[in-house]
């Protein structure tokens, strides 16, 4: 049984890989080429968090509320963080991967999100915006929870496809159940 799901996992990253196509008409960096191989590394580093607790044993941390749209489109889904990676460029180390609930009382992974803080803590300036797969990070963003700095943020709908695009913020594609968002103070 355990051979059969890793081999299903690999499988699915093998396909996801394949499925890699040009980066996107949007891409800023110099080298698309590079862009589709860091692309390709997060689906093989990421894959084998298909499993929920092979990401919560590897260090993610998962918040118990979904992340809904403010503006209603859509959500994140569940966040899990894993902090020691906050700041990473490093295609196969995200800071946060997001699941949904998939139906029967699991997880199904959905994408990923890199955190880089910003340098002068100052919303206002972005001279040391970062990027990653051939995508400027989005912000800077004041933090979202007591103690998060000024930060820039990419994230990327790698197994769960986006309408409105794979580095978007929100996936309207995917939504909170009722009861699992956090409550309003």
């Amino acid at each position: 049984m355990v051979r059969s799901s890793a081999l299903t996992l690999a499988a699915a990253a093998t396909l996801a890989v394949a499925a890699v196509a040009a980066p996107p008409a949007s891409a800023t960096r110099a080298d698309p080429g590079r862009a589709r191989a860091d692309r390709a590394l997060t689906y093989r580093a990421t894959a084998r968090y298909q499993r929920h607790d092979a990401a919560v044993r590897a260090g993610y941390v998962p918040d118990r509320y979904c992340v809904q749209d403010p503006a209603g489109s859509g959500a994140l889904g569940y966040p899990h963080f894993r902090h020691a990676y906050d700041n990473s460029l490093d295609p196969a180390k995200p800071a946060a991967l997001f699941y949904e609930d998939d139906g029967h009382g699991g997880k199904r992974l959905l994408g990923v999100q890199w955190v880089v803080y910003d340098r002068d803590q100052d919303v206002r300036t972005d001279d040391d915006r970062p990027t990653l797969l051939g995508q400027h990070f989005t912000g800077p963003h004041r933090g979202h929870f007591p103690g998060q700095p000024v930060h820039y943020a990419l994230h990327l709908w790698l197994w769960k496809d986006n309408p409105d695009g794979a580095f978007q913020t929100y996936n309207p594609a995917v939504t909170c159940r009722p009861g699992t968002t956090r409550p309003k103070p």
